[in-house]
């Protein structure tokens, strides 16, 4: 099958220097793109040379380097604390960035534009496992409320210009990830990073109890970093909405979003007890219910994007060891 992109492409990475941005620059230097013999290139500007919330500096620097191919993978993250505290920065900053990016790939005609969006943006109590056709069929959770809304005006937005303009514009919907370059900040974490970060700490300083938030009872689906760069990838060569074997909904119409995850999920006081055991970490787990649990499940519906020939590798245990390996290398925590 020939590949939609090319090896002479110029590929910008908005969010290069972020968890999902360097596992996307990985998979693409893996698969031969950004090589100067090929007259490739990776953009990857820093926030000093390009800051995505300022619509004239975004708009100067596409009309001075020109990308083919956009990767909006640039976003304002954080855990169940920093979007219930901070509901006001995480909607307002990440539609300037979505907006600014977007128009202006639209605007210097960018040949092909891939949009990451968020398991969150389905109904809090959407049919499991979660298709891509229950967006906006239900209310949201309310602690990441603002983030969610963001993230559908993108791929609304991205809908949009595809139906009136023509504009080749695909999204994809991650599941939680983790990984290289996550953030172990102990407020601002997602829960896996929050985790590990717990009983890396704990085992180290031999504490005799972890305290984790809420229950435990909820279940959440992991995908490692690695896996969701090569499926950029993946969709970039191969994922035309407008192809007769493309996904389409029930009424025959192109899909234009693709859940990407590993269709597997796991309690998170399962998941403690991993990593408790994958840290070697001998004391209790005590769980805090005064904590919120936020959305009790959420599990991706991935038949589309595996009818097109992508699933992921990386499996749980080895992703978790994986990660414990690198923060201890990299002396993250110390």
């Amino acid at each position: 099958m020939q590949k939609l992109i090319s090896k002479d492409e110029r590929f910008f990475i908005a969010g290069s220097n972020g968890m999902v941005g360097k596992a996307i620059i990985r998979a693409l230097k893996k698969s031969g793109y950004g090589k100067k013999e090929n007259k490739g290139i990776l953009l990857t500007p820093s926030r000093k040379e390009l800051n995505l919330l300022n619509f004239r500096d975004v708009e100067s620097w596409f009309q001075k380097n020109k990308p083919t191919i956009v990767i909006l993978a640039a976003a304002k993250v954080g855990g169940i604390y920093a979007n219930y505290s901070q509901p006001a920065d995480f909607i307002l900053e990440n539609l300037k960035i979505q907006n600014n990016v977007i128009e202006m790939a639209w605007k210097y005609n960018v040949k092909r534009f891939l949009f990451l969006g968020s398991s969150c943006i389905y109904p809090k109590f959407a049919s499991q496992p979660i298709s891509e056709e229950s967006l906006l069929t239900g209310g949201l959770e309310t602690t990441n409320q603002s983030y969610a809304i963001a993230k559908i005006a993108g791929i609304k937005l991205c809908e949009s210009l595809r139906k009136q303009y023509k504009f080749d514009s695909i999204s994809l919907m991650p599941t939680n990830l983790y990984g290289p370059g996550d953030n172990y900040h102990p407020e601002n974490s997602h829960v896996m990073a929050a985790l590990i970060r717990k009983f890396l700490i704990a085992t180290r300083d031999s504490l005799p109890a972890v305290n984790c938030w809420g229950t435990g009872s909820p279940f959440r689906e992991f995908m490692h970093v690695d896996d969701l760069g090569e499926g950029v990838v993946f969709a970039l060569e191969q994922w035309n909405p407008d192809a007769i074997n493309a996904p389409h909904d029930i009424e025959g119409n192109p899909l234009l979003i693709l859940n990407i995850g590993t269709g597997k999920d796991i309690s998170i006081k399962d998941l403690a007890e991993k990593i408790a055991l994958l840290t070697k970490y001998k004391g209790k787990i005590l769980w805090d219910k005064s904590k919120p649990d936020g959305t009790p499940k959420k599990l991706l519906d991935i038949k589309n994007i595996k009818l097109l020939g992508w699933e992921p590798k990386i499996k749980l245990d080895q992703g978790i060891e994986m990660t414990i390996e690198g923060i201890s290398k990299e002396k993250i925590l110390y």
